[in-house]
C-alpha cells in the first residue's frame, strides 16, 4: 500500500532492532562524556558564545549598513551539536551620496568594526579603511567648500592645508592599524 504504514513491518523492524541489540534511545542519551569530551564542551560553547557577541556587536552598530545577518563556521562538538568558532558580517562600505553623507558612513563603518570587546586584526583593517575614507571625503569637503560662495569669506583654511591635514588623519589612521595588526599577529604566534 503506497502512503500507509504497514504496522507489521514496523513491528518487525522495531523487534529485529531490540534483538539485535540495537537501542532505539539515542545515542548520547546512553553514552557518558569523558572529561576530554566534557572540557571540549565547554570551550566549544564559551567560543560559540563569544563568536555570536562579537557578530552581534558588528550587526547592533552597523545599523542600515550591515548586508544581512551573520555567517558563521562551525565545528561539531563531542555532543554532534554545531558550534560556532568563528563569524563574519558584511557591511556596505560605498561612499554616499556626497562627501557629508560619506563622511557619516565612514564614521559608522569604523564604530561598527570596532565594536567588539575585541576587534580582530580584520576588523582594525576595516575601520582603517573607513578612516581613509572619511579623510578623502574630508578633503573634498573642504575644497568644495572653498568653492562655494559661502566659504570665500577668509576665515577658512586654505584648500591645501585642508588636503593636507585630511592625508595626515589617513596616515595616522593606517600606522595605528599597521602596529595594531602587527601586534596582534605577533601576539597569536
Amino acid at each position: 500500500m503506497v502512503g500507509a504504514v504497514d504496522a507489521s513491518f514496523v513491528a518487525r523492524t522495531f523487534a529485529s532492532a531490540s534483538t539485535q541489540g540495537v537501542s532505539s534511545r539515542p545515542k548520547s542519551a546512553s553514552k557518558q562524556t569523558t572529561p576530554e569530551e566534557t572540557q571540549k564542551l565547554n570551550e566549544l560553547k564559551a567560543r560559540d558564545r563569544e563568536v555570536r557577541e562579537h557578530e552581534q556587536a558588528h550587526i547592533s552598530a552597523g545599523g542600515a549598513l550591515i548586508r544581512g545577518g551573520a555567517s558563521y563556521k562551525y565545528e561539531t562538538g563531542p555532543d554532534g551539536k554545531q558550534y560556532a568558532i568563528g563569524g563574519d558580517v558584511s557591511i556596505d562600505v560605498s561612499p554616499g551620496r556626497n562627501a557629508a553623507d560619506t563622511i557619516r558612513r565612514a564614521e559608522q563603518i569604523r564604530e561598527a568594526a570596532l565594536a567588539p570587546k575585541e576587534p580582530s586584526a580584520q576588523d582594525y583593517s576595516v575601520a582603517a579603511q573607513a578612516s581613509g575614507m572619511q579623510a578623502k571625503a574630508q578633503a573634498e569637503a573642504s575644497k568644495s567648500g572653498q568653492d562655494s560662495p559661502a566659504g570665500q569669506g577668509g576665515s577658512a583654511s586654505p584648500p591645501n592645508a585642508a588636503s593636507a591635514t585630511a592625508v595626515r588623519a589617513y596616515q595616522i589612521a593606517q600606522d595605528a592599524f599597521t602596529s595594531i595588526a602587527g601586534s596582534l599577529i605577533a601576539a597569536r604566534a
